[in-house]
């Protein structure tokens, strides 16, 4: 009995339990180079057209993509308003056509006549309009001279004030008063500042024509900036058969029918 009592005692002895071991962390993985990038790129003077900016290079091997670091940013400038992508290793630059708006164009030349022209890239035409308004600006400054002096001189004329005489300054000075006729200088003064106040109007009415001109061509050259105008006229000539109505004897009569394609 009391050997298997001892026997049954060390059955019933747990196991030793074993020695506890600390977790391992897992190695830390190196950061991105992306995220090592910087959020912007000092490129010196700020530019004045639109820009692209370029990295050194970009690798992937297998799942993960580097980046090789870089010390300098290339900067391609666009000298006109384009859109550059790559081709064939290098960039090829797209030019886009330009398109005048014409409520623009018409609200430019209403500002300032000739400034839709330019707006339009019809440069010819600025020397036109700007040597219209000029050429008639000027006739009208001479003609409202002239139309102040003769007006000045009627009055004097048609006075009974003999130390107004201003009339006179249009004579030289060996011309006696006395031996003009008062009538016909009267007349011709009168006639003279009719005449000139009418050319001074019609400076003024050719001025604002000039200036309406000016902005409908603004407006049709913006419109018609890209529309098709290519040589492309032919003539469709047809025999016809006029009908019995036209005919006063009532029989059908034969004839050609054409038209103009332009």
């Amino acid at each position: 009995m009391p050997a298997s009592a001892e026997i049954a005692v060390a059955d019933t002895v747990a196991p030793s339990v074993a020695p506890s071991r600390r977790p391992v962390r897992p190695e830390r993985r190196h950061t991105s180079p992306i995220s090592n990038l910087p959020d912007s790129f000092p490129i010196g003077d700020p530019l004045k057209s639109p820009a692209l900016v370029v990295l050194d290079s970009l690798s992937a091997r297998g799942d993960s993509v580097s980046i090789v670091p870089i010390d300098s940013v290339a900067v391609i400038n666009a000298p006109l308003i384009a859109k550059t992508d790559s081709v064939g290793g290098g960039f090829a630059e797209k030019k886009f056509t330009f398109v005048p708006d014409p409520t623009k164009a018409v609200w430019m030349s209403a500002l300032f006549p000739g400034l839709g022209q330019l707006y339009n890239r019809r440069y010819w035409k600025l020397p036109i309009v700007v040597g219209g308004f000029m050429g008639l600006g000027y006739a009208m400054n001479w003609n409202n001279t002239m139309l102040r002096d003769y007006t000045r001189a009627y009055s004097d004329i048609m006075d009974n004030d003999p130390s107004t005489n201003s009339y006179m300054d249009f004579f030289a000075p060996t011309v006696n008063e006395a031996d003009l006729n008062k009538e016909w200088l009267t007349n011709l003064l009168r006639q003279r500042k009719n005449m000139y106040r009418r050319q001074r109007d019609l400076c003024v009415i050719c001025m604002v024509g000039v200036y309406l001109v000016a902005m409908i061509d603004a407006y049709v050259d913006a419109q018609l900036a890209h529309f098709d105008i290519s040589p492309d006229l032919s003539v469709d000539i047809a025999p016809a058969l006029l009908p019995t109505e036209t005919r006063k004897n009532g029989l059908p009569g034969l004839g050609v029918c054409w038209a103009v394609n332009f």
